[in-house]
């Protein structure tokens, strides 16, 4: 099976904010970069489309074709708890060196660790490939790619954040039972 993982395009928040799951608007550029992931998909057909129920990924993909996919909350970015919507230089937490240190198995802010994100995205990826589509579109976030291909073989967890991943980029993978 074949998945497009599509993520959503710039968001309005001063770089250096850790925003996670909290529900951010997209940035002034959406319209400009919406129109070329539009436009970078057109090609795909997909059997099933699903998306995160963060707006900045349903906004996506309603602009994309796709007013109506179908919203699962495992393709939601890590939660980072008390973190989000801070900057992150300005965290005042004795926890965040120690979560720097160990970013794959602490929670982050309290939250939810980057092993809890891959496990859930691993739920996702089995029921999916249960579904036989041939080909699933899905709208969401970087660290929901980033488990994705962790789940492809692609790479390991400590691994997963050195391929870039731009914002409105289009990452085809695929997937075997």
């Amino acid at each position: 099976m074949k998945i497009t993982l599509i993520r959503h395009t710039q968001v309005a928040v001063e770089p250096g904010i850790c925003y996670g799951q909290t529900d951010v608007e997209t940035a002034p550029g959406f319209t400009g970069e919406a129109a070329t992931i539009r436009k970078n998909i057109a090609d795909k057909t997909f059997d099933a489309v699903f998306c995160s129920p963060l707006s900045r990924c349903r906004k996506l993909a309603a602009y994309c074709g796709f007013p109506t996919p179908v919203i699962d909350e495992r393709l939601k970015e890590l939660n980072f708890g008390q973190w989000e919507m801070r900057k992150w230089d300005e965290i005042d937490d004795p926890a965040l060196q120690e979560w720097y240190n160990d970013w794959i198995h602490l929670p982050a802010g309290g939250a939810e660790s980057y092993t809890d994100q891959y496990q859930r995205v691993s739920h996702f990826l089995d029921d999916l490939l249960r579904k036989n589509c041939l080909h699933a579109g899905i709208f969401t976030h970087r660290g929901v790619i980033a488990c994705a291909m962790v789940y492809a073989g692609m790479c390991t967890l400590k691994d997963s954040f050195l391929p870039d991943v731009a914002y409105g980029s289009v990452n085809t993978l695929e997937l075997t039972l």
